[in-house]
């Protein structure tokens, strides 16, 4: 089946032919509550999986390894997922790896890393640094805090991400690195669930995080955090969250893929368009949802940060990207490079058969049958990442899939443990 999108007529796009041969089209999908869900909300909530002839059972979760078992036992059909975990489960990585991948990314933006209010005044006062301070400024007054806080022998921070396999484990160690600090001793990482980051941080359980939005937000208007990066700032297109999928149910629903495709890439424009926030952001706060504030989500849709509570505001224009500029193609070259950081990490050996592991996990072929040839992007599957304005890494390096080697090596801080697969989990 191929059926093509545009951004003008997507209303009036018919379903296509209906056969009988896969048996009922519902499709039972597990999520987490975050905004990044808002793909697959929108399209069982706007009527977007009906006209495919669709019906799309969401069911909200509370951690990520909950939805990786969950989806590997049959009790999900689809799931949204962190972007490295169909990688992993390619990989064998994790407690109970199952073959997993991914048709569709569900957008890109919606993370940042948020520090509690005391780490970052003594950041301020050690470091000197300005309310407006950048990214990778912000990362070296970490450095130099960590660096006073050793000398002193008290306790490294205690840093929150939400799964081992996630953009947030690596991009927070990205940042952390590119300030050089060494996530491996100079901070303690630990896996705290998105909705509890915010109340982690204000019983000083941790003293920061990276999740993915509204959380953030929720702790810098609580006055317990401070927003100090955003995903923007470490590479502006790195996948977030994809939609997964076992391949033997794939190749056994190949016209329910394409039909949810079809389907979720009409959902992903819609919910694109400023003028539809409003109706999103309600729909996302619904307690079947995320159950956050309607107007926390709102400012997160359009960009607009609170810093802090004392006033200090920044707008990222796309802070999230839900399908313009390909954000839905899955793209294998960004597979290998959350494969490049697993090795950076020391979560998994340097191999071609790994990498080719890797590269199958994100199937590009599927988001073309379902919407057509010419739905994806002019350039190559597999190229060169962050060489481009406006999508660079914070560091200024640049990955080149043909040298994967070369680019994990030319890192000064990497990890120097072997690679133990299988033995991570959340």
């Amino acid at each position: 089946m191929v059926m093509t999108m545009n951004d003008s007529n997507t209303s009036d796009l018919a379903a296509p032919p209906r056969t009988a041969d896969e048996g009922s089209r519902v499709v039972r999908a597990g999520f987490i509550p975050l905004v990044d869900a808002s793909v697959l909300i929108a399209t069982a909530e706007f009527g977007f999986a009906e006209r495919e002839g669709i019906k799309l059972d969401l069911v909200k979760d509370v951690s990520w390894a909950n939805v990786r078992d969950r989806l590997a036992f049959g009790q999900f059909d689809v799931a949204h997922m962190l972007s490295p975990m169909p990688v992993a489960s390619m990989l064998g990585l994790g407690s109970n790896p199952s073959p997993t991948i991914t048709p569709f990314s569900l957008g890109r933006g919606g993370n940042a890393i948020t520090l509690s209010t005391r780490l970052f005044e003594r950041m301020t006062a050690t470091a000197g640094l300005s309310e407006t301070a950048g990214a990778l400024e912000n990362a070296r007054a970490l450095a130099m805090v960590i660096k006073d806080m050793k000398a002193r022998g008290e306790t490294v921070p205690t840093l929150a991400m939400t799964y081992p396999f996630s953009s947030h484990n690596y991009e927070f160690r990205y940042w952390l690195a590119a300030g050089g600090i060494d996530p491996e001793c100079d901070v303690k990482l630990v896996v705290v669930p998105p909705p509890l980051t915010s109340d982690a941080l204000a019983a000083g359980a941790i003293d920061g995080f990276c999740v993915g939005a509204p959380w953030n937000m929720v702790a810098s208007e609580r006055g317990v955090g401070r927003i100090v990066a955003a995903k923007q700032d470490i590479w502006p297109s790195a996948p977030e969250k994809v939609l997964g999928m076992r391949p033997d149910w794939t190749e056994s629903h190949t016209e329910t893929v394409s039909r949810l495709v079809v389907a979720l890439d009409a959902a992903a424009r819609w919910c694109d368009r400023v003028e539809n926030h409003d109706a999103l952001a309600a729909a996302l706060a619904d307690p079947r949802y995320i159950a956050a504030p309607v107007q926390i989500i709102r400012h997160v849709l359009a960009g607009e940060f609170n810093l802090d509570a004392k006033g200090n505001r920044r707008v990222i224009d796309d802070y999230f990207r839900f399908h313009g500029g390909f954000a839905n193609y899955p793209r294998p070259s960004q597979a290998l490079w959350i494969y490049s950081q697993m090795v950076r990490w020391g979560q998994a050996e340097m191999s071609p058969a790994n990498a080719r592991a890797a590269a199958s996990a994100y199937r590009p072929d599927l988001y073309r049958t379902a919407l057509g040839g010419a739905s994806g992007p002019p350039d190559a599957d597999i190229r060169i990442e962050g060489d481009k304005d406006g999508d660079r890494f914070m560091d200024g390096h640049v990955f080149d899939p043909a040298h994967l080697a070369d680019y994990v090596s030319g890192f000064a801080v990497r990890s120097i443990r072997p690679a133990t697969p299988g033995t991570e989990d959340a």
